[in-house]
């Protein structure tokens, strides 16, 4: 019996050192590149021409941000994409929730055909013209509304939220209608309050979309205006490339632009990596939903 112990102890020892070091090395190989990317946005022209550094450069320089920034209509760009991060966020998560809670109900009249149109448009769509066609004939085009109303529902999302609200008990919604509260009431003073998890986690998804989102206004604006921050540091990478060719052969102006990508990488990045742990908590309960079963 003693041997018995003595040798599951021995093998869970040996599976726990294993996993140690694939976990190690697999976040070795997700950080260093990540630290590689941000070390060398801060590096001079002439340090990255010579390429001879990992994890420090030998000449710092803060040029290839002072390139990004010195455009003015950078922070326009940035309130751009904050407003329709945060806007269309709120307005997608409340559709969906909306959306969800009447498709949670057994007794909807076509419930059974609104779940079936849903799911198609998970797995078809009706392609880049027809949807550019359709965008148009709406009057979305160089609107600010474009980043808004074609994202307002994710039946992906619908799903997920449906499900949650059916894990509610049903005794919480007949009290509350027994005390006269209507469908808004305790959708709004139930339902969401119970479902944070949920909504984090969906929000966290869309938002995180919302901020990346670089096609929309690439297919749907060219009022420069309107331009996102992904869109207007797509500019300043095309214009970097631009002079980068204007100059074949000189290593350090090719440095420069690899650079100004570099930086314009960790200007787009930075605020999803602060906006994240506030909703992990959130995230990770909205994750394992459904996941034990009691």
């Amino acid at each position: 019996m003693n041997r018995k112990v003595m040798k599951k102890d021995l093998d869970s020892r040996i599976f726990d050192a294993i996993n140690i070091v694939i976990m190690v090395l697999f976040t070795i190989i997700i950080v260093v590149p990540l630290w590689n990317v941000v070390v060398s946005s801060f590096a001079s022209g002439s340090a990255l021409a010579r390429g001879n550094f990992i994890f420090w450069p030998d000449e710092w320089s803060f040029e290839n941000y002072r390139s990004v920034f010195r455009d003015s209509a950078i922070l326009n760009a940035f309130l751009i994409s904050a407003a329709k991060t945060v806007i269309g966020v709120v307005t997608h998560v409340f559709f969906c929730a909306m959306m969800a809670y009447g498709m949670s109900k057994a007794d909807l009249k076509g419930r059974k055909l609104y779940s079936t149109m849903g799911i198609i448009t998970m797995f078809f769509s009706g392609g880049m013209i027809p949807t550019y066609l359709l965008i148009r004939s709406l009057g979305l085009l160089n609107s600010f509304w474009v980043y808004i109303i074609p994202a307002l529902l994710s039946y992906y999302d619908v799903i997920i939220l449906m499900n949650f609200f059916r894990a509610v008990p049903v005794s919480l919604e007949e009290s509350a209608k027994i005390d006269g509260a209507g469908y808004w009431r305790v959708f709004l003073q139930i339902f969401l309050p119970l479902s944070k998890p949920a909504l984090a986690t969906i929000a966290l998804f869309n938002g995180v979309a919302q901020w990346n989102d670089f096609m929309t206004a690439r297919l749907y604006i060219t009022d420069k205006a309107l331009y996102p921050l992904q869109m207007k540091l797509y500019e300043i990478i095309v214009q970097s490339q631009t002079q980068g060719m204007q100059h074949i052969g000189s290593a350090v102006v090719e440095s420069t632009t690899k650079g100004v990508q570099l930086a314009t990488i960790v200007v787009t990045t930075v605020p999803i990596l602060i906006i994240y742990p506030l909703l992990q908590k959130h995230f990770i309960a909205g994750m394992l939903v459904g996941a034990v079963k009691e």
